[in-house]
């Protein structure tokens, strides 16, 4: 198999893994093996210059989560986290500039190749983000990208306690303004208002009615195993009022 991403985002093109939402059970189930795993990935960014500005954002956005979720991952892979941070370090500098200017080749290249070290360092683990964003998308229908870039820093803040360390360093290795974890979080927070990236769910039409539903599904998925907190479903059931809610 050889795979043409046309997004910038999923980075399928080095996974082994499909996605099938299950529309009657309301769930997302992932088949992995092996075989799936492109032998050949060819990254065009010409495939990618159509691709209209929010879905440029929203994918763009989902590379960054893979990233910092991969980051903040507890498995020990020193591999993993040094291709998430360098991910990171692209997606800070060309996210911004092909949502703004989408004929920006180099950008849409740069992006390409950003989303493809994301879905390598999340061999690592990934965590409460995609917990919740899959669950989401699976009651919802919702892009998933979107849902992973609007639940991040609720998820963020809620691991904070466990996330001091990793943050003091990426803060440094991204050469941000601001020291440590409220460094991080202040450049996510403004990158996501740069890009068109809503604050909360409530945004695109999500209410709280669901947060036990939710946060039993979150709970039950299999990324919440590697997120650095193993919080109840209580607690990812208060993340995603949050999220609706906004801080």
């Amino acid at each position: 198999m050889i795979a043409l991403p046309t997004t910038a985002g999923t980075g399928s093109e080095v996974g082994r893994a499909s996605v099938i939402t299950d529309e009657q059970a309301q769930v997302k189930r992932t088949i992995l093996h092996i075989r799936m795993m492109p032998r050949i990935a060819i990254l065009d960014a010409t495939l990618t210059l159509d691709l209209p500005r929010h879905l440029t954002a929203a994918t763009g956005a989902d590379a960054l989560t893979h990233c910092m979720e991969a980051w903040c991952s507890p498995v020990w892979h020193p591999m993993a986290e040094a291709v998430s941070v360098k991910g990171m370090q692209m997606i800070k500098t060309f996210l911004p500039r092909v949502v703004a200017d989408g004929q920006d080749l180099e950008a849409r290249q740069q992006m390409l190749v950003a989303s493809s070290l994301g879905a390598a360092a999340f061999q690592r683990g990934l965590g409460g983000v995609h917990a919740i964003a899959q669950s989401l998308g699976a009651l919802y229908d919702l892009h998933h990208g979107l849902l992973n870039a609007i639940v991040l820093p609720y998820v963020l803040e809620a691991n904070r306690a466990a996330l001091l360390t990793q943050m003091d360093d990426l803060a440094v290795y991204l050469r941000l303004p601001e020291p440590g974890f409220d460094g991080v979080m202040n450049w996510l927070l403004s990158l996501r208002e740069q890009i068109g990236i809503p604050h909360t769910l409530a945004e695109i039409g999500i209410d709280d009615r669901e947060a036990q539903k939710v946060g039993m599904m979150a709970f039950a998925d299999g990324c919440s195993h590697t997120n650095p907190v193993r919080h109840s479903a209580h607690v990812y059931a208060q993340i995603f009022s949050r999220a609706v809610k906004g801080f």
